[in-house]
């Protein structure tokens, strides 16, 4: 079923399974942020500051599509791909703490065409587009004329998000976008969270939370979270096997499909979510450059697929608590 409603007076598009236990909402005019999933009517994604505060102030909420990079870059002005980019007068641009440039350029972005809004036997499909070479301000900042294809479909307690980088132009593109989906488990207390990790390689990161380029071998735990925090960036499974938050008899699995070799994951000791974090290419590498950025010829397309999915937990399970 497909339908729409106003989140903080807003419009939005929204899918919802046949048997209207699962609903989510995406709102075209700020960047096609993924602003609801309810499940049994809760909510499963962190709001954090709101939908407002996401377009005012660029504060991540929901799930974010976080383009033409995820998480920070080191440098403002750097080559790459054969051009320049260069992000000196970005008036919008995110920043962190450090003064590092966060999250892309498309953070509650206007400018997405809705192409198809469509219900199907078991949910509903939403796809759009964005032109970023038909944009002159994105451009100056991030000289790569392409075009992006958002779909979103929602089958059963599934739904699925895939997203594709066409080269729309004569030059190369670089490809580092992701995702920050911020989940939860409402009416549960975080410290009795389940989470499961299932990843095999840690990416080293440096101070300002930049991979240094080193690796090392991990294995996270399954269990309950407790006071256990997480800021860490990990290849991806290679099995896909889900990453998992589960509690108070319901379990969400987060599959990252093709297109995404990497993943982060981020738990903050003063907010109640998991974020688990599809990412076409390492933090930074649009700056750092080298084989893990896929750079895009002109004509090529780069599709990248993750799903979240929502089932009863089998049963109460007790575990270790998650080591890093």
């Amino acid at each position: 079923m497909i339908g729409r409603r106003e989140v903080d007076g807003i419009p939005a598009l929204t899918l919802t399974s046949a048997d209207g236990e699962l609903e989510a909402a995406f709102v075209p005019s700020a960047g096609m942020v993924g602003c609801s999933l309810h499940h049994q009517a809760e909510q499963l994604l962190g709001q954090r500051g709101g939908l407002r505060s996401y377009i005012e102030r660029r504060s991540t909420m929901g799930i974010p599509l976080l383009h033409p990079w995820a998480n920070r870059i080191a440098q403002a002005r750097f080559p790459v791909a054969g051009g320049t980019v260069d992000l000196e007068d970005a008036t919008t641009l995110k920043r962190d703490p450090n003064g590092l440039p966060m999250h892309g350029l498309l953070a509650a972005a206007a400018g997405w065409q809705v192409d198809r809004h469509v219900e199907t036997e078991d949910g509903g499909v939403l796809a759009a587009s964005f032109d970023f070479a038909r944009q002159e301000e994105l451009m100056g900042l991030f000289p790569f004329p392409h075009e992006l294809a958002f779909e979103a479909s929602l089958r059963g307690q599934t739904l699925t998000i895939t997203t594709a980088v066409i080269a729309s132009g004569g030059t190369s593109v670089p490809i580092s976008f992701g995702y920050h989906p911020y989940l939860r488990l409402p009416g549960v207390d975080r410290s009795e969270w389940k989470v499961e990790v299932p990843v095999r390689e840690r990416l080293e990161l440096d101070e300002q939370m930049l991979p240094t380029g080193e690796r090392a071998p991990v294995r996270v735990e399954a269990g309950p979270l407790g006071s256990t925090t997480f800021d860490d960036a990990y290849l991806a499974p290679e099995d896909e096997a889900p990453f998992v938050l589960e509690g108070g008899g319901r379990r969400i699995e987060l599959t990252v499909g093709h297109g995404y070799p990497f993943a982060q994951v981020y738990a903050p000791a003063d907010d109640d979510v998991v974020a688990y974090e599809p990412m076409t290419a390492p933090t930074n590498a649009l700056v750092a450059g080298g084989s893990d950025l896929p750079i895009l010829e002109p004509g090529e397309r780069y599709e990248a697929t993750f799903t979240v999915a929502i089932s009863r937990a089998a049963s109460p399970s007790a575990g270790r608590t998650p080591r890093r």
